[in-house]
Order: C-alpha cells, then sequence, then structure tokens
C-alpha cells in the first residue's frame, strides 16, 4: 500500500495504523534517507503499543521501548559481522518485534522473512510512505 503524508502526525499516524498488522518476531525493515520520518514513523508504532520516548538511536544502535520494540539504527555499521559482534541479531525472531534504519548496511545477517517499510521524502513536509 502508498500512502501520501504531508507531516510527521500524518507519518505517526500511517505507523498507528501499520503496527496493528505486526506481531512479535516480526523484523521491519525502514528504508529511507537521512531525514525521511524513520524515527517519526517508530513513534507512531510505538504509540500504538502505548510507549513513548522514542529518539533516533544513531549513537546507541540499539533502543529497547517496554522490553519488546527493538529500534535499530545500523547506520555506522558496515556489515552484519558488525551486527552480529555486537549481539544486535540475537533478537531477530525472538518475541519482540525490530525495527531496522539502515538495514541495508546489515543485509547479510537479516532474517529471510522480513517487511520493509519505504519513506521516501518529497519535500520539506511531504513523504511518500510504501508498506
Amino acid at each position: 500500500m502508498e500512502y501520501i503524508s504531508n507531516s510527521q502526525k500524518e507519518t505517526e499516524e500511517i505507523a498507528y495504523s501499520y503496527a496493528k498488522t505486526l506481531n512479535k518476531g516480526d523484523v521491519v525493515i525502514l528504508s529511507g534517507d537521512l531525514g525521511a520520518g524513520k524515527t517519526a514513523f517508530t513513534k507512531g508504532v510505538a504509540k500504538y503499543f502505548n510507549l513513548n520516548g522514542v529518539t533516533s538511536p544513531t549513537y546507541a544502535y540499539l533502543n529497547v521501548y517496554g522490553d519488546f520494540l527493538y529500534h535499530y539504527d545500523c547506520y555506522r555499521l558496515s556489515c552484519g559481522e558488525d551486527a552480529e559482534r555486537l549481539g544486535l541479531t540475537d533478537y531477530f525472531g525472538g518475541n519482540n518485534i525490530c525495527l531496522i534504519e539502515w538495514a541495508e548496511n546489515i543485509e547479510d545477517a537479516l532474517p529471510d522473512n522480513i517487511k520493509t517499510v519505504k519513506i521516501e521524502k518529497i519535500d520539506d513536509n511531504k513523504r511518500k510512505i510504501v508498506l
């Protein structure tokens, strides 16, 4: 499905609705350039699960919300082996949901069954979101 978001709030609303389709064990790739809205999308997913405090995990690689929503930022990783060495792949397919930014950097360590969300920045506020 394809959506057009005209604001961060709309991106979060689209993500909130998308979260209804998620199950424990799901690994979701959040694809998009810097500033596209990947963290805003994560905020919307977290809101569905009544979780707050979502921030970009850039410097920590991983933020965990409510013990089951895992939000990764793999921008500074160069390969799947990096993610494995850091223990980041240990949570794939577990009793949680994993949302991964910059997953292309660890593509060789991703599980086979993944979901993808593509966010394209059209202008300062408008985004195209493909689920």
